[in-house]
């Protein structure tokens, strides 16, 4: 088989959740830099990938897919290496609601409403990180109840859900409100610290 092709950027999260996968099942991948925050717009090409000009984009062998759960997913079931989904029933649809319940409800608030606001805003709106604080206490709150005993958030096997929330939380944390927060789940939090230092993580890390 060729080598996968990831479309998107190294600031992105969700590109990060892809690349993560890719790391962990060790598999070798090129990523194309796309900028869909550039000063003259999203490239024309990429919309044969992508419809909605959204990031990331994969391509493998001709066979070309968008939405990160579907490529994780792919990524997974197509190469050797580490399972990374439960086979039982119900702790696969854990895994899911997982993944699903940071898309709805973590995302935005962590990423955009709390990091970007704080990193990229010269006068950050306090209301508005409030407010996304609030709501990614309640997500992390779902996370911990939804987490299972041992070292990750299924148990003993590392999975989808851990990469997810990994890039995510990656995200949050680089500024005092998120690792303040973080600090108030001892169970996430030294979930995380334990993610954090694995190779694939230090491998996805956006080059300053």
């Amino acid at each position: 088989m060729g080598k996968p092709v990831v479309y998107g950027a190294d600031y992105s999260v969700y590109v990060r959740i892809v690349r993560l996968v890719l790391e962990e099942k060790g598999i070798d991948y090129q990523l194309v830099p796309v900028d869909i925050f550039a000063a003259d717009g999203i490239p024309g090409w990429y919309f044969d990938h992508h419809p909605f000009g959204r990031i990331p984009a994969f391509e493998h062998d001709g066979f070309r897919l968008f939405e990160t759960s579907a490529i994780a997913c792919y990524v997974d079931e197509a190469f050797d290496g580490p399972r990374l989904q439960p086979v039982e029933a119900r702790p696969r649809a854990t895994m899911n609601q997982i993944i699903g319940m940071l898309d709805a409800y973590a995302y935005r608030a962590m990423v955009w409403d709390v990091a970007v606001e704080r990193l990229e805003k010269e006068a950050p709106d306090e209301t508005l990180i409030a407010d996304g604080l609030r709501r990614a206490t309640m997500a992390l709150r779902a996370l911990s109840s939804l987490k299972a005993p041992g070292p990750w958030l299924m148990g003993n096997q590392l999975t989808l859900a851990d990469l997810h929330a990994a890039s995510i939380i990656g995200y949050f944390v680089k500024v005092a409100d998120g690792q303040n927060l973080l600090a108030e789940f001892a169970d996430i939090q030294a979930w995380w610290a334990r993610m954090a230092e694995r190779l694939s993580f230090a491998r996805t890390e956006k080059a300053e």
